[in-house]
This record gives C-alpha cells, sequence and structure tokens, in this order.
C-alpha cells in the first residue's frame, strides 16, 4: 500500500505553502496568532486572505466549477486545510463555511440560497456562524429550546444560543430552532445577524476571547424561504453536515507541528533524553499518526462517492484523544510555554481546550459508532 502523495499532490502542497508565505504578513505568528482566529483581529483579517485565494482558486479548489470551485480532487482541500491549519488558520472562522456550510447548502439549499449563501462563502468575504447549543441543550440537540414560529410568509424566532464563536463579527447564523412538538421537530434557518431582536454577549474564558458567546433571539423575523429544506428535516441535514465538519479540522497535522515545537523546547533544556519524556512523545505522535490514517481513510471514501459511515466518527475520537494526550504532556513537561514562553505552544493549548466538545463529545461520538456502526441497542 502507497501512503505517499502524488507528484500532482506535492506541487500543490508547494503552491499553497508559497500563497501562505506571499500572503500572510512579516508579523504573523508574533500579532495575529497569539490572539486565536475568533478575534476581532483574524476575523476581519480572513475576509481580506480569504478573498486573495478565491482569486488564486484556493478557498474552495475542490467545489464545482459552477459554485465557484475548480473542480479539483477532495484530497486537494485537505492538503490545504493541513497548511492552514499549521501556519495558524488564516482563513479565521472560514474553515467552517468550506469545510459544512456550503456544502450543505448545495445539496439542501433551494437555487436562491446556493446563488446567494454558495457563491457568497467562495468569495471568501463572508463569515458565518452557527447557532446550535444552548444552556441546557449541548451535546443533546433534541433538547434545544429556541422556538421559530410560523407567521403567514415568515418565522418569529425566540430563544438563546451559547458557545457561539464568531457570532460578534458574522453576517450569517446556521441556526436550529424548534418549530413543533415533538423532540425531532427541528428546522434549519438562515439568519441574517443584523436582523433586529439578535444581541450577541460575550464572557471570558480559558481560551481566547472572542470563542465563547452567548446569542439571544428576541421576536426575531426571518423569511420561510430562508429555512433550509422542509420543517422537520434538520436532522437529516445536521448528519450529512456533520460527516464533513468531524474530518474538516486537521488536528493530527497541527498537532504534530505542535509537538515537535515541544521537543525543541526540551531538547534546548537539555531533558529529551529522558526515556519517559522519548516514550510518551512517542506515544503522542503514533496517536496523531493513527488520527491522520482514518482521516484519510474517510478523504478516499468521500473521493470514491461511498455513503457516510461512523469512520468519521472514529477518526475524531482518534485525534481528540491525541490532542488530550498533547495538552497534558505540554502542562506536565514544558508549563513554561503555556504562561507566556512560547506563543504558538500557548495558543495551541488555549484553542484545544473545547476541542473534546465542539461537535459532539467523545462520549457521544462512541455512541454513534455503538448504534450505527455496531448496531447496538440505544442506551436506557
Amino acid at each position: 500500500m502507497e501512503f505517499g502523495w502524488t507528484t500532482e499532490q506535492q506541487q500543490y502542497r508547494a503552491r499553497v505553502r508559497a500563497a501562505l508565505d506571499e500572503l500572510l504578513p512579516a508579523d504573523w505568528d508574533e500579532t495575529y496568532v497569539p490572539e486565536s482566529y475568533a478575534s476581532d483581529l483574524q476575523i476581519e483579517f480572513s475576509r481580506e486572505f480569504c478573498a486573495k485565494l478565491a482569486e488564486r482558486g484556493l478557498l474552495v479548489p475542490h467545489w464545482p466549477v459552477e459554485y465557484g470551485g475548480c473542480g479539483q480532487p477532495d484530497w486537494d482541500h485537505f492538503i490545504l486545510g493541513e497548511e492552514m491549519k499549521a501556519a495558524g488558520e488564516p482563513r479565521g472562522p472560514q474553515y467552517m463555511n468550506v469545510n459544512w456550510i456550503g456544502p450543505t447548502l448545495m445539496r439542501y439549499g433551494t437555487e436562491a440560497q446556493k446563488a446567494q449563501h454558495v457563491k457568497g462563502i467562495a468569495s471568501g468575504k463572508v463569515i458565518w456562524c452557527q447557532g446550535f447549543s444552548e444552556p441546557n441543550a449541548g451535546t443533546d440537540l433534541a433538547a434545544l429550546r429556541t422556538r421559530a414560529e410560523r407567521v403567514g410568509d415568515h418565522y418569529v424566532i425566540n430563544g438563546s444560543k451559547i458557545w457561539t464563536s464568531y457570532a460578534r463579527k458574522a453576517d450569517w447564523c446556521f441556526l436550529l430552532a424548534r418549530t413543533g412538538p415533538s423532540r425531532k421537530d427541528i428546522s434549519i434557518f438562515l439568519l441574517p445577524m443584523d436582523s433586529p431582536g439578535i444581541s450577541v454577549t460575550s464572557f471570558p474564558g480559558l481560551i481566547k476571547p472572542g470563542h465563547l458567546n452567548e446569542v439571544f433571539f428576541t421576536d426575531v423575523e426571518v423569511p420561510a424561504e430562508n429555512r433550509v429544506g422542509e420543517e422537520g428535516q434538520a436532522w437529516e441535514i445536521i448528519t450529512h453536515a456533520l460527516s464533513y465538519e468531524r474530518v474538516g479540522v486537521p488536528r493530527y497535522h497541527v498537532g504534530l507541528e505542535a509537538l515537535k515545537l515541544a521537543i525543541e523546547q526540551l531538547k534546548a533544556e537539555g531533558r529529551y533524553d529522558d526515556p519517559i519524556i522519548r516514550s510518551r512523545a512517542g506515544m503522542i505522535a503514533a496517536k496523531f499518526e493513527g488520527a491522520r490514517m482514518l482521516t484519510y481513510l474517510v478523504v478516499d471514501q468521500r473521493v470514491k462517492r461511498m455513503p457516510p459511515s461512523t469512520d468519521a466518527n472514529l477518526s475524531r475520537i482518534w485525534s481528540l484523544e491525541a490532542v488530550a494526550e498533547l495538552m497534558n504532556f505540554l502542562v506536565e513537561f514544558v508549563p513554561d510555554c503555556l504562561a507566556g514562553g512560547d506563543k504558538l505552544l500557548e495558543d495551541y493549548y488555549r484553542i484545544n481546550v473545547p476541542a473534546g466538545v465542539t461537535g459532539g463529545t467523545n462520549e457521544i461520538q462512541l455512541d454513534l459508532v455503538a448504534q450505527r456502526g455496531l448496531g447496538l441497542p440505544r442506551g436506557a
């Protein structure tokens, strides 16, 4: 079995790296990366940066030409994601648009929604946030309470969302709201964030400012034409969307880069000869490589147009276990780097604090594998 990249893929990776060298400011690592990609600084930078990527055919290369892409293989999208993540993700919040909001609208959106939003995402100038979690409905989306009531040709939305990254600067929200009495009577709406009745409150946390926001909806009106799919179809659509989201962030790639930085620091301090440290580092590297192979398996299935499977859940589980191991390693062996000693490692640690929650906890992923992959009954 050949795990190497083709000549064309290597050339494409070199092209992405050259674009990063050209487009990122000289003080990117020192000024922008420590602010994190949910900061006002990086969010606004992403509009300029992603627009330039789009001009070079490097924002959505794998999308069909009619939607602003280049019709390139899905592998190019993952090469692009690896290099962007390793560079500190200069696409900011727009990695989310590209990874799953755009593909979801291509499949389930109306022609008008595709024309406005898919092409808007492909331009690199539009920021989205996702309105999923609520104060009493995090991993259990079926418990959400935000309601959308149909009134003539529009819906009236009341409720709130929490942990909503990018909400302060977003142009649009991919919103889940209840439209009926049963647990799964949930629908999806494309909501302009400048709509009257929306307010955003940020709150502090261990991760950098900008990531943690609560969004309140008070009698917010949204046209019925902004609903994605039919009423109550959200579960089908979100299942499709999350199959993209769960492998959309190449945590293995940036994790290995962070591990290298930690090892360099340990070598500089003369501590890397410790067999315990070397053994721990080796196990973490092996886990990230395992996560890489699982992710590549999912990409290969997508390239071959195979139906979604629980392999995407397994890929996410293994990636997050490797991330958790690395975070523990950093705290145990290079704690000074997380307290101002190394901006890149500190940013890596902070940005990954919520990694085990966003997109569904590992417990949720394991439950999905048990039910959908192994056919086991749902627990009581």
